[in-house]
């Protein structure tokens, strides 16, 4: 447990049930606390104003890159807590995930490292839960300029829930295929008129339509208090504890002689069905005070502490043999423990010089992550036939250590940004950061030490301009930054490769936009186009294998077209169309011409939505990804697809029920891969039954 919660999940949970007991005595909720303003918003997919790519609010309309928000309501009614479920509709954003921990790619780049919660790093392996976030920010490009390291093709922004003041609460209970079955409660309180209290909690169990794919258990525990001390000074406490116990799936192999996935049942799995298991257990503590220095000024400190204890015994794919019938595995062993601490101070003022308005941010962000992981693997697995593993080809054998690795790393990053408003028409936006990332790797095996020091600037510049009221035009230029070490947290010790060329890659990019409103502004649309280069990409010497060199080229160029909002009277769009060629432009060790794993040239979907206020409502959408490789080397291809998804519900004041129907037409497809050997299954034909009660 987290040293700063001297409490358990069970004592606060009671505390703030208690608490809510205190509050339904002496308050009571008149009819109109919800009303029908307040409904409509959360009906309509639309998110007017963002903080993620500004850390101010800003109408997303006046950010000069490229931004989409995902409320996860949209993904939970089909009965997926999965955050790349979530964002797999968004143009150029795809899924590269395996049953190990969330990786996604924005266009293009691999962003499994560019995860964030509240605006605070959260890069540590595991899979997130969506049941105590409101929305989903993906800020498309570079964002090292506000973030730091990483962020080469956007960053990822979970935006939990918070405490609101005249909140109702809700019990919802869901059942369906897979014997999904799942109960979790959002309960609000409000002791007084400056105190207000939230608490989700929740359980979920699901199976899996591949074979032995049992067992998945999640769990979330998530208080949190916003209390108003002064009219000045308000005071966030948000505590999250959540775990998720599953069998691990790896998936299918490819077959290199068709380059293709293997032609096997989507039921068909390879490993120990009946030992593997993965366990991840997270907690995180962030409080956030926001002190009112005057009606110009705001002083706000994060303080964020997270824990993470991953365990795992998996038996995975690494290559089928065509001649021989058989798949070869391995089998890993992993105790992971992670502990990241983050202190931010940020100082937001609203001045004006010279007929101009300013929005200054200047902010200060200290960082401390431990990391530290064991690794045993198996000695002398057997392969498994192509038909599927059984009881008899499994590995019972000796386990060999591998690596027993303590890391720490220390970040500093100091960043400057100033939204300038000129006039009706014209608005710029510039920042920069200044980063020094410091990572210590020690084996505890052969007690060799590595480290590694980098220093990096990341600027970025915007114009917006607004000729006329609905629409504005952008363009920007950004720029950020890879340490080595900086990705899945540490160095290799000992290895040839740290001591030759370890400055960070960079990346810059280009970009050009228009955003509009459209329906007396009941509708927004985003038209972006980019290019955006890792000009400095690392890559093996093919000279002199073990040392690396700088000198790779790997970029992204495409189009993208969003639009969200409310169409007429009860009728809502969401959507987007994706076009993009990322490739490896220049390479030494045969990837040059290749294009990224992973990534389709196109993708889209479209969602409309018709939800009166009461009564019958509906939902169907489209789901569209083209062919996609499964590795950089371009052996193995997965084909493109499109998935039909439909819900429909009833809904009164206090209850709502709902029926959601995914894969409607029950089509075959892969959803991602981490290898040529390692394909994953969409899943099939799926109903999911969902019943609300508000109080």
């Amino acid at each position: 447990m987290l040293a700063p919660c001297r409490l358990s999940p069970l004592t606060l949970g009671l505390s703030l049930l208690c608490s809510a007991g205190l509050a339904s005595a002496t308050t009571t909720l008149s009819e109109t606390a919800i009303t029908a303003d307040s409904t409509r918003e959360e009906d309509n997919p639309r998110v007017r104003e963002v903080t993620t790519a500004t850390r101010t609010s800003t109408p997303a309309r006046y950010v000069p890159q490229a931004i989409d928000s995902v409320k996860t309501r949209s993904v939970l009614d089909y009965g997926s807590s999965n955050l790349g479920k979530a964002l797999e509709g968004i143009p150029n954003v795809s899924s590269s995930a395996d049953t190990r921990f969330d990786s996604l790619r924005i266009r293009g780049f691999d962003a499994s490292n560019d995860f964030y919660l509240d605006g605070v790093r959260d890069d540590s392996q595991y899979t997130r839960d969506l049941h105590n976030i409101e929305r989903v920010e993906v800020l498309k490009g570079p964002g090292a300029v506000l973030y730091g390291r990483g962020s080469q093709g956007g960053i990822i922004n979970r935006v939990s829930k918070a405490p609101e003041h005249g909140r109702r609460s809700t019990v919802e209970a869901q059942g369906g295929s897979q014997d999904l079955r799942s109960l979790y409660a959002d309960l609000s309180a409000d002791p007084s008129d400056t105190l207000s209290l939230r608490l989700n909690l929740g359980n979920e169990d699901k199976n899996s339509f591949r074979d032995g794919i049992d067992g998945n258990h999640r769990q979330l525990f998530a208080p949190s208090m916003s209390w108003q001390l002064n009219p000045d000074l308000n005071w966030l406490v948000q505590y999250e504890y959540s775990r998720y116990n599953r069998t691990p799936d790896r998936g299918i192999p490819g077959n290199p002689l068709t380059g293709r996935p293997a032609d096997v049942s989507r039921k068909t799995t390879y490993g120990d069905t009946q030992r593997d298991y993965i366990d991840d257990r997270a907690q995180s503590l962030r409080s956030r005070l926001n002190y009112d220095l005057n009606d110009q000024w705001q002083l706000r400190h994060t303080f964020s502490l997270f824990k993470l204890e991953s365990d795992f015994d998996n038996t995975y794919l690494t290559g089928y043999t065509p001649s021989t019938g058989l798949v070869a595995r391995q089998r890993w062993q992993q105790d992971l423990s992670t502990r990241n601490l983050y202190n931010t101070v940020e100082l937001e003022g609203h001045v004006q010089t010279y007929g101009l308005e300013h929005t200054l941010l200047v902010g200060l962000e200290v960082g401390e992550q431990r990391r530290h992981s064991r690794l045993d693997q198996g000695v002398g697995v057997t392969s498994a036939p192509i038909g599927g593993s059984t009881a008899r080809n499994q590995h019972n054998g000796a386990m060999k250590l591998f690596s027993n690795n303590v890391t720490n790393v220390d970040s500093t990053g100091l960043y400057l940004q100033d939204q300038i408003r000129l006039n009706d028409e014209w608005q710029v936006l510039a920042g920069v950061r200044f980063d020094r990332f410091e990572v210590d790797t020690t084996s505890k095996v052969s007690g060799v030490q590595e480290k590694q020091d980098s220093t990096s600037t990341s600027p970025r510049l915007g114009v917006v301009y607004t000729p006329w009221k609905d629409h504005s035009f952008y363009a920007s230029w950004s720029k950020s930054f890879a340490p080595i070490g900086g990705g899945l947290i540490g160095l290799s010790p000992g290895t040839k490769g740290n001591a030759n060329q370890t400055d960070p890659e960079l990346t810059r990019q280009k970009e050009i936009g228009v955003k509009s409103e459209w329906f007396d502004e009941r509708l927004s649309t985003t038209l972006a186009v980019y290019e955006i280069e890792l000009y400095n990409r690392r890559q093996e010497d093919p000279l002199n294998k073990g040392t690396y060199l700088l000198t790779g080229l790997q970029r992204s160029r495409g189009i993208e077209l969003t639009a969200t909002g409310n169409v007429v009277g009860n009728w809502y769009v969401r959507g987007g169309l994706g076009l993009q060629d990322a490739t490896i432009v220049k390479d030494d060790n045969g990837n040059e011409g290749k294009r990224i794993n992973d990534v389709a040239k196109r993708n889209a979907s479209l969602f409309v939505t018709w939800k009166p206020e009461l009564g019958w409502y509906a939902e169907t959408g489209l789901t569209l990804v083209g062919d996609r490789y499964a590795d950089n080397a371009n052996t193995i291809v997965l084909p493109g697809y499109g998935r039909w998804d439909a819900l429909a519900g009833y809904r009164t004041h206090d209850w709502d029920v709902r029926a959601a129907l995914s894969n409607i037409t029950d089509k075959t497809y892969y959803s991602s891969a981490t290898s040529g050997s390692q394909i994953q299954f969409g899943d099939p034909r799926s109903l999911v039954v969902t019943g609300s009660y508000t109080f």
